[in-house]
């Protein structure tokens, strides 16, 4: 077998990863403070938007709420890692059903299902979605960012 000197071993290691990629060519590590929004209820982590996918860390304040809203083309999961929120779900203009969610407790929102979440407790909830991220149909919101 043949050894590398240390000179070449070091450059392949700096130059080079497992898949004989330049180094140039790997995605770059970024704070996630970079991409904070803040929200009239608190504030959401965008982690990661690709073309196919979304990854946020939405943080609600105790006793604050998201719009009464739905999608047309986003598709959601939502997972509590932390605290507890009151999800109002509904579908086709039916009667919204609230349902307590805690820590580990997740829900799949297609498009067109009606929802929103108010913090029982300040909460964090891991979102993954598809990247349709401004494609949001508010139909009541305490903010004031409803359309009259």
């Amino acid at each position: 077998m043949r050894q590398l000197s240390k000179r070449a071993w070091r450059r392949s290691r700096t130059s080079w990863d497992s898949k004989r990629r330049p180094v140039s060519d790997l995605p770059a590590v970024k704070r996630a403070e970079e991409t904070i929004v803040e929200k009239p209820w608190g504030y959401e982590v965008r982690w990661a938007i690709t073309e196919r996918y979304c990854g946020k860390i939405l943080h609600v304040q105790q006793g604050e709420a998201l719009s009464l809203q739905y999608h047309e083309h986003k598709d959601e999961w939502l997972l509590v890692v932390r605290g507890c929120v009151d999800a109002e779900l509904g579908v086709d203009g039916g009667e919204l059903t609230t349902h307590r969610m805690r820590e580990g407790d997740s829900v799949h929102l297609a498009p067109g299902i009606r929802h929103r979440l108010t913090a029982v407790e300040d909460t964090d909830i891991y979102e993954v979605s598809t990247p349709e991220i401004d494609d949001v149909v508010r139909l009541e919101d305490r903010y004031g960012r409803a359309p009259k």
